[in-house]
C-alpha cells in the first residue's frame, strides 16, 4: 500500500499518477545521463534538461501557440466529423443485419489504407490548408467509433429489448431509450480511442505535406532553417504533453459520465 506525506494510503487514481511520475523521471534522468556522459551525441540528442527548458519557453512563445491552435482546430473538427459518421453508421449497421452485411465490404476495404498514403490524393483534391488535415484526420479517425458503436448497439441486453417492445415503445424509441444508453460506453471508448488517432494524423500530415499553421508545419520550418536540435525535440514534448492530457481529459469524463457502468462490471 503506497501512502501519501500525511500517512493516509492514496487512491487508485492518485497511485497511478505518482507512478506515471516516477516513469517519466527514470525516463528523464536516463537520457539526461546518457548525453551529460556524452555516450550520445549532444547534437543529435540535447540534454534532456535543456529539451525540457526550450519546451517551457515554448509554452508561452506566441508563434508556437498559434502552431498548437491550428493543430487543435484541425483535431477537433476531425474529431467532430469522426464522431457524427461513426455514430450514425454504426447504428444503422449495428441495428440491421442485412445493412451490416451489404457495407462491411466496403468498410473492410477502406479500413486498412493508412491516412498518410491518401495525403497526395487530398492535397490534389483540397489543397494544403486545414480542409485537407480535417479530412484525413475524420477517416483516420472514424474506424474506432463506427466499430465501437457496432459493438455497443448489438450488446444490448436481449431482454431489455423485449421488455420495451412489450410495453408499446416503437423502434425509434426504443433506439434512444433503450440502446443508445447501453452502447454509450463502448461509444466513447472508441472516442477515446480515436482522439489519440487524431492528434498523431494532424501532425503527421503537417510534417508530410507542410501547409497551414500547425505543430508539425512549426517543426518543419525550423528543421529547415537551422534551428537548434532542441526545439524540435521540444516541439514533440509539448505534443507529447497535448496528447496526454486529452487522453487524461478523455478518461476523466468516461468515469463521470459512465460510473454506473463500472459499478455494474465490478459487481457481474
Amino acid at each position: 500500500m503506497v501512502l501519501d506525506l500525511a500517512g493516509a494510503p492514496l487512491t487508485p487514481g492518485q497511485t497511478r499518477t505518482l507512478r506515471g511520475l516516477i516513469g517519466f523521471a527514470i525516463l528523464f534522468a536516463l537520457v539526461e545521463t546518457l548525453t551529460r556522459a556524452e555516450l550520445v551525441n549532444p547534437s543529435f540528442l540535447p540534454p534532456a534538461s535543456k529539451v525540457l527548458t526550450t519546451a517551457l519557453g515554448l509554452v508561452v512563445d506566441p508563434e508556437f501557440l498559434v502552431a498548437v491552435a491550428g493543430t487543435l482546430m484541425a483535431w477537433v473538427l476531425g474529431m467532430l466529423i469522426a464522431a457524427l459518421v461513426g455514430v450514425s453508421l454504426g447504428v444503422v449497421l449495428g441495428s440491421s443485419r442485412r445493412s451490416y452485411a451489404a457495407a462491411i465490404t466496403a468498410i473492410e476495404f477502406l479500413r486498412p489504407i493508412p491516412s498518410v498514403a491518401l495525403i497526395p490524393l487530398a492535397i490534389v483534391l483540397l489543397g494544403r490548408g486545414l480542409d485537407m488535415k480535417v479530412m484525413l484526420v475524420a477517416y483516420a479517425s472514424l474506424w474506432p467509433i463506427l466499430f465501437n458503436a457496432i459493438y455497443g448497439i448489438r450488446e444490448v441486453d436481449p431482454v431489455a429489448l423485449d421488455t420495451a417492445r412489450v410495453f408499446g415503445f416503437r423502434r425509434r424509441d426504443v433506439l434512444r431509450r433503450v440502446s443508445l444508453p447501453s452502447a454509450a460506453p463502448f461509444i466513447y471508448t472508441g472516442l477515446r480511442i480515436s482522439a489519440g488517432i487524431a492528434l498523431i494524423v494532424a501532425i503527421s500530415t503537417e510534417l508530410i505535406a507542410g501547409g497551414s499553421h500547425g505543430i508539425g508545419v512549426w517543426m518543419l520550418t525550423r528543421s529547415e532553417v537551422g534551428v537548434p536540435r532542441e526545439f524540435a525535440l521540444a516541439g514533440l514534448v509539448v505534443a507529447g504533453l497535448l496528447g496526454l492530457g486529452i487522453n487524461a481529459g478523455m478518461v476523466a469524463g468516461e468515469r463521470r459520465l459512465f460510473a454506473w457502468h463500472h459499478r455494474v462490471r465490478n459487481s457481474a
